[in-house]
């Protein structure tokens, strides 16, 4: 373990976790006793083909799901076995998750969408809800189309909206679940540029991604196979997302 590590907190610590699932006849393993940690400030990738586990682990480590085996640590609390009101509390306040297919209200406003996590703390009343939610959609570079719907917003636009929505809550990690799944290149891009600019100022965060050119974005790629870490690699040349952005061809050029 590097010295710096040591020296920052433990934002996930998982120790020999594993995820059976039952499918009658059969069992699948879907996770082998994984251990890892992530620490504060860390912009993680995690990566594998399709069945390698990694969509498993994120459900766990977004509290959507629970492990067959062994512990998960958020924040310093064990959240391994809590039942399902206790999980969504606990995803409610410690955890901003962004969704491949953005999970934005179609009939709600990019800002009331932003808004919506607010809505489960009886303590924070309407004007600083909207305070926040606005605040977060200036982060993410969409002030002027707080009043439009998801269906007025380009995919690329949709995705920052879901951005703002997992960050309003000051989470203490974001996970995004291939977030640029559905989205072009230069789209893709500039949502890697929103990650590392938030990752830049000390928000940690975890995406899921079978995506190599997007992978060099983070700071450390996990490598899953078979439901096992195959390698855990640091990136030492790290790609910035905006500089990759600016090399593009001009849309134009992009549709001949």
């Amino acid at each position: 373990m590097k010295e710096q590590d040591q020296e920052r907190k433990k934002i996930i610590s998982v120790k020999n976790l594993s995820k059976i699932y039952d499918m009658g006849a059969v069992k699948v393993h879907a996770l082998r006793g994984i251990e890892m940690d992530i620490h504060e400030g860390e912009f993680t990738a995690i990566m594998g083909h399709s069945g390698s586990g990694k969509s498993t682990l994120l459900n766990i480590l977004g509290c959507l799901d629970v492990p067959t085996e062994g512990k998960y640590y958020l924040d310093d609390a064990d959240v391994s076995h809590l039942d399902k009101n206790q999980l969504a509390r606990m995803r409610n306040r410690k955890i901003g998750f962004v969704f491949q297919t953005y999970n934005l209200l179609p009939r709600t406003s990019a800002l009331e969408n932003v808004e919506l996590p607010l809505l489960y703390n009886p303590e924070i009343r309407r004007k600083e809800r909207k305070e926040r939610a606005m605040n977060t959609l200036e982060l993410v570079g969409l002030t002027d189309w707080s009043e439009h719907f998801p269906n007025q917003l380009s995919g690329g636009q949709q995705q920052r909206v879901a951005i703002a929505r997992a960050l309003v809550n000051d989470p203490v990690i974001m996970l995004a679940d291939e977030p640029t799944g559905n989205l072009d290149t230069r789209t893709s891009f500039g949502v890697m540029e929103i990650f590392q600019e938030l990752n830049r100022k000390g928000i940690t965060i975890a995406l899921v991604t079978h995506e190599m050119d997007i992978s060099k974005f983070a700071t450390r790629n996990i490598l899953f196979r078979d439901g096992r870490i195959s390698k855990e690699i640091i990136i030492k040349n790290i790609k910035n997302a905006g500089e990759e952005l600016k090399k593009l061809p001009p849309e134009d050029e992009e549709m001949e």
